[in-house]
């Protein structure tokens, strides 16, 4: 369901996803996924976001979790 959220908001352009962010409890969960998956892309303007979204299958549970509740708001 991430993935399919995470899509379609970046393929209808949204700038919001590109926009945010990583907060404290996204980076605390998130930064294995981040080094094992997206370590060369570099932060800001949403890519650490966009990456995240793109290896949504691959994520652990707990990353996938905040970044839903993120999408979410």
């Amino acid at each position: 369901m991430l993935r399919v959220v995470l899509t379609t908001a970046l393929l209808c352009g949204s700038t919001a996803v590109y926009a945010q962010e990583l907060t404290n409890a996204q980076r605390d969960a998130c930064m294995g996924d981040y080094q094992k998956f997206c370590k060369s892309v570099t932060p800001g303007g949403g890519r650490i976001i966009a990456c995240l979204a793109k290896e949504s299958d691959k994520l652990t549970p707990a990353c996938k979790k905040v970044l839903a509740e993120a999408e979410k708001n």
